[in-house]
């Protein structure tokens, strides 16, 4: 296990032969399915487009693949010269399986099958030059979180989760993986936070309230913000329109904008403000109800 102070000392631009030009790798990851990670992987890097920067999403859920249908490119991928060019939506580079397999087929793969398209994807994309490159993984603690981790430098970590108790208990999980590996934690996004009545303006925590928060306090990560659950949001996803980019004054656009200008703020100041991972790791023995 590595020693107090190993997140703060890990270098912020690492060489990397795989993605070059990229200048901070972030995984959105989720402890289970069904928080809406996706959801919020695209809104966060339509968002951080909008702030000038040049960004790119790769759906590395290989056997759920929801990125394109949510982001809606015109058109998928090119190959050229011996490389994947990537689709482009909303000023957003694009890589998914979704683009490359038949949307009924199932895929029914090992672990090594799993880690050499997920290098595949990074090694012989042309991603260019990157501000920030997304990877949405899929649920869990599970191959493409450990094939990743051994590829590419990130410059850290966001888990997304909901209020609930049950969906916090796999969050210590999640985080306990990344730790364990090395990769910083930027911090707790709580999705499907609360809910606004548009008729009359009453506020209901559906799913229990401030468990996200909670849970970043106890656990010494950033609490990044919270997104309510909201039909437009779900709307966007569905047809592939953004909210972030299709009503970008909204409340709930600007809650994407909140989480992405803090996570512009850590990686370009070149500070991540999570625990090191022995303190981490005491932590998440502990329970984390109450206040």
């Amino acid at each position: 296990m590595a020693d107090e102070g190993t997140q703060q000392e890990r270098p912020q631009h690492m060489p990397n032969s795989l993605v070059p030009g990229v200048k901070h790798v972030i995984a959105v990851s989720s402890g289970k399915g069904g928080v809406g990670k996706s959801t919020v992987a695209a809104n966060l890097a339509c968002a951080l487009a909008l702030t000038g920067a040049k960004v790119g999403l790769l759906d590395a859920d290989l056997y759920g693949p929801n990125i394109p249908m949510m982001m809606g490119p015109t058109k998928g991928p090119e190959q050229r010269d011996g490389k994947i060019i990537p689709a482009e939506s909303y000023g957003v580079k694009l890589i998914s399986m979704a683009f490359l397999v038949p949307e009924e087929t199932p895929l029914i793969w090992r672990g090594p099958m799993v880690h050499q398209y997920l290098q595949a994807f990074f090694r012989d994309v042309e991603w260019g030059e990157l501000d920030y490159l997304l990877i949405d993984l899929p649920p869990g603690t599970g191959d493409v979180q450990l094939s990743l981790s051994q590829m590419v430098p990130l410059a850290g970590a966001v888990t997304v989760t909901t209020p609930q108790e049950v969906a916090l208990h796999d969050v210590r999980k999640g985080m306990a993986m990344f730790q364990k590996v090395n990769v910083p934690l930027l911090g707790i996004i709580e999705n499907m936070s609360y809910f606004v009545c548009a008729h009359c303006g009453e506020r209901t925590e559906i799913f229990s309230h401030g468990g996200g928060e909670r849970a970043a306090e106890k656990l010494g990560v950033p609490f990044l913000g919270r997104i309510p659950i909201d039909p437009a949001i779900r709307e966007g996803g569905d047809s592939g329109h953004p909210i972030v980019v299709t009503d970008p004054t909204s409340p709930q656009a600007a809650a994407f904008r909140h989480i992405a200008q803090q996570l512009i703020d850590q990686l370009e100041d070149g500070t991540q403000r999570g625990s090191s991972i022995d303190s981490l790791l005491k932590k998440i023995k502990q329970p984390l109800t109450g206040h």
